[in-house]
């Protein structure tokens, strides 16, 4: 068995973890109030992986969810103390190999106002919604990757002054 890479975020009400492992067979995941158990079997080689974390501070594990796609297992560890900022994911100061902080998805949220929809709110609706991989739209599509030509002011051809 070997640990499964992963990479985390914090939030105002959750703490937010990522596995990454495609086409996840046999996925368990166990909350408890001071640790996550991860385990599955994954990849084309049917490698098992699992993780386990004692995690920085407590979270509520009845209010803990996950959900598993066919690219990653993405859980929404609820923090049993909302509001306070969590420097790393595990209690120990230890760097683990295989964790990374994900950046892309990571804000101080401390400035942030409250009347927005919290993020774990955010995570369950997306979670109810969220169907298998034909929902998903064509990411070309949107960003509009495919357009050899963009309207960004930066690449707009000057006209000749002769």
């Amino acid at each position: 068995m070997q640990p499964a890479t992963a990479k985390w975020y914090d939030r105002r009400e959750a703490v937010f973890i990522e596995f990454c492992i495609e086409d996840s067979k046999d996925v368990q995941v166990k909350f408890d109030k001071t640790k996550l158990d991860f385990s599955c079997v994954g990849g084309t080689d049917n490698i098992k992986h699992h993780n386990e974390v004692e995690l920085f501070e407590s979270i509520d594990p009845n209010e803990s969810k996950h959900k598993r796609t066919d690219r990653s297992v993405f859980c929404c560890l609820k923090k049993a103390e909302p509001g306070k900022s969590w420097p790393r994911l595990t209690k120990e100061k230890t760097k683990l190999n295989w964790l990374s902080v994900d950046f892309n998805n990571w804000k101080d949220w401390e400035d942030d106002s409250d009347e927005e929809l919290s993020s774990f709110d955010r995570f369950s609706e997306m979670m109810n919604n969220m169907g298998g991989e034909d929902d998903l739209p064509d990411v070309d599509a949107v960003d509009g990757a495919d357009d050899e030509e963009s309207a960004d002011s930066d690449d707009e051809k000057m006209p000749d002054l002769e």
